[in-house]
């Protein structure tokens, strides 16, 4: 739990908003990763899985909207995160 105060620190510069668009994807990335690597040991959680895909789902639509709000933040974030960036077509 100090991990995820220092980023968000890092990310919001000090605020302790955990509603920020920024947090957000850390926190979600963090459940991410606890997911993937129980799926790792439960190929057959299917219902973990879906659960995956809906978190990757609103992971990127976070991004998006941060990259059209503050492309500043957006890349601090990407790589806080340790994430690639968006696609850009």
């Amino acid at each position: 739990m100090n991990r995820c105060k220092s980023i968000d620190a890092q990310l919001v510069g000090g605020n302790k908003d955990t509603g920020s668009t920024a947090s957000q994807i850390y926190y979600l990335t963090h459940q991410i990763l606890k997911l993937t690597s129980h799926l790792e040991s439960h190929p057959g959680d299917y219902s973990s899985r879906r659960g995956l895909r809906k978190l990757l789902g609103k992971r990127k639509r976070l991004l998006i909207y941060l990259s059209d709000e503050n492309t500043l933040l957006y890349a601090k974030a990407a790589k806080t995160s340790g994430i690639r960036g968006l696609r850009k077509p």
